[in-house]
């Protein structure tokens, strides 16, 4: 055997190992087994190739399934798939927030960042507002990790990987895609493509407004109520769209009772697919499927059956909010 064909074997036998390591993984996520310590380490670092090479605007093609917060209510996402179809039979878009606030975000992360390394063409992930050191220390990720491994080693190799997550993606140079919203420093597509991403989330500036940002029924630009990013009005919406050549801004981010909700006389569209968000909200979730045509058709749905949750009825009363 020439040196050229004993290469060609060790490539074979990395490249078999790479897929079997995944699979394994796979079929251990998808019955609710977070992976070892020294598994996510591998994962991450996996990861971290994959997604170095995407773009801050990641072209993506239909047709697609557009997805909104999770939350680590990982029951759900397992529902998700089984009503949206999984993959790599289904492509998936997920616009951000995977952790945080449910009780199972170490295997909601995981699962999703597994899918994006196995099928790096048919999943893609987006990073959230809560993808951030600062924000998963307040609001569980931070806990859970710490719970689950008994250190912090965890979060931190995730924390560290979501510096690559891109911040935006486009499908078919139509519908463009991301956590928040829209940015007073950003007029084009080539704005955000020039950004460096690979940092902590910033208080202010083009980076923060993407991933913080809402609609709002006022026109111009506002003061964010939530402290970071601004809101936007259906003039600004229209203007980026027109300019970019789009047809949607396609978004998540802020809990919408029925799963999704257009505004801006459909030039936004807000997705949310966490069900009964944690575990009180009573709001269903909702998914978009983008067909090869671009058509846009909505699955609604409600939360998995499970044990050993707080079982809450859909609609709680107001004041135990």
């Amino acid at each position: 055997m020439n040196e050229s064909e004993m290469t060609q074997g060790s490539d074979h036998s990395s490249e078999d190992k790479h897929y079997s390591d995944l699979e394994g993984w796979l079929s251990k996520l998808s019955v609710g087994t977070p992976l070892a310590e020294s598994e996510v380490k591998l994962l991450c670092e996996k990861a971290r190739e994959t997604l170095m090479n995407e773009s801050n605007v990641q072209p993506v093609a239909a047709p697609v399934t557009v997805c909104g917060d999770i939350h680590g209510q990982w029951h759900d996402l397992i529902e998700l798939f089984r009503i949206g179809g999984s993959a790599p039979d289904t492509n998936f878009l997920f616009m951000g927030d995977y952790v945080d606030r449910g009780y199972y975000s170490v295997e909601t992360a995981t699962m999703l960042v597994c899918l994006k390394v196995r099928y790096p063409e048919r999943i893609h992930i987006l990073r959230g507002n809560h993808e951030s050191r600062q924000i998963t220390q307040v609001y569980g990720f931070y806990d859970e990790c710490v719970r689950k491994y008994g250190s912090a080693n965890v979060w931190k190799l995730f924390t560290d990987l979501f510096d690559y997550f891109p911040l935006t993606a486009v499908v078919e140079n139509n519908i463009f895609c991301l956590h928040g919203g829209l940015s007073p420093s950003i007029d084009t597509l080539d704005h955000v493509r020039q950004l460096d991403r690979v940092q902590e989330i910033p208080h202010e500036g083009p980076m923060c407004d993407l991933l913080w940002s809402d609609p709002d029924d006022r026109n111009g630009w506002g003061i964010s109520p939530r402290g970071a990013g601004f809101t936007f009005g259906q003039d600004i919406s229209e203007q980026f769209n027109h300019r970019n050549g789009l047809d949607l801004v396609s978004r998540a981010h802020q809990l919408v009772m029925d799963g999704y909700n257009w505004s801006h006389e459909k030039s936004v569209v807000t997705i949310f697919s966490a069900p009964n968000y944690c575990y009180r909200c009573g709001n269903q979730a909702a998914i978009m499927e983008v067909d090869e045509s671009l058509n846009k058709t909505f699955l609604q749905f409600d939360p998995a059956p499970r044990r050993g949750e707080p079982q809450v009825n859909r609609r709680t009363p107001e004041y135990f909010l």
